[in-house]
């Protein structure tokens, strides 16, 4: 007999940067395990593809245009996320962007480093701030429970040189889901972290393709390998069912031993 509280059958989860990568690896795992879909991005066409790929699944699926760092669209998409889907049971705060190879820290401008903390962090606070507030008022009517999960890095947790407004980025999403799961627990809302390592995205394509790069980062992962986006699927399911109901405040490292070795 299956174990069920993997089923996420009658399940709805938002996915945003869902379009690609990541975001679209846990999307994919998470419509294959029952739940039903939504994904934001802000790239008409990877969207239409990234739809077409998860409606095989036989769920629900809807794809919308939002740019996260943007209050007024975050507002109106999850209004209309709500509209078409019912519900949300558990928002996946994905969207980001990199740091790019931009110079140190004594020539970094204040637009690239605001730059990056409109997306990453400021994204995820308006993202979880709106489906907060539908799980608050769903457990007001009786319905309690709900899920906020960041994507972080493992930048939050170690030194990134020359990339410390992107770490900066990523550890202040993780202390803001630390709080929030204190916050948020008495509605019966989890919220967690995903630090990723080194992950073959379209974000890293140009470094995993550079050969002195790859040369200097493979021999540190103990897998031997990138990442991939199918590696956050299980975690993505385990995190939106009932298996993970008393799992809150919690960064989890996916990294293939990265951070170890």
């Amino acid at each position: 007999m299956a174990y069920k509280p993997f089923d996420l059958t009658g399940k709805v989860a938002l996915v945003t940067g869902g379009n690609s990568g990541i975001g679209l690896g846990m999307a994919t795992a998470m419509a294959e395990a029952g739940a039903d879909i939504a994904i934001w991005g802000t790239n008409p066409e990877k969207n239409a593809a990234a739809k077409a790929a998860l409606e095989k699944t036989g769920r629900k699926i809807l794809a919308q245009i939002c740019d996260v760092g943007d209050e007024a669209q975050v507002e109106a998409a999850f209004a209309e996320t709500l509209r078409v889907m019912g519900r949300v049971d558990g928002c996946f705060a994905n969207a980001g962007i990199s740091g790019g190879r931009s110079g140190p820290f004594l020539e970094r401008t204040l637009e690239q480093f605001e730059r990056i903390q409109r997306v990453n962090l400021t994204g995820a606070f308006l993202t979880f701030r709106a489906a907060a507030r539908h799980m608050r008022d769903r457990a007001a009517a009786g319905d309690k429970g709900g899920v906020l999960v960041a994507t972080a890095s493992v930048a939050a947790i170690e030194g990134a040189a020359r990339n410390e407004h992107y770490g900066a980025s990523k550890a202040g999403v993780t202390a803001m889901v630390r709080a929030l799961s204190v916050e948020l627990a008495k509605h019966g809302i989890r919220a967690n972290s995903i630090l990723p390592g080194w992950i073959e995205t379209d974000m890293t394509a140009r470094s995993v393709a550079d050969p002195k790069f790859s040369g200097n980062v493979l021999p540190r992962v103990p897998m031997r390998r990138w990442g991939t986006g199918a590696d956050f699927g299980g975690i993505a399911v385990y995190f939106l069912s009932d298996a993970s109901s008393f799992h809150t405040g919690d960064t989890v490292v996916l990294d293939g031993g990265y951070t170890k070795f």
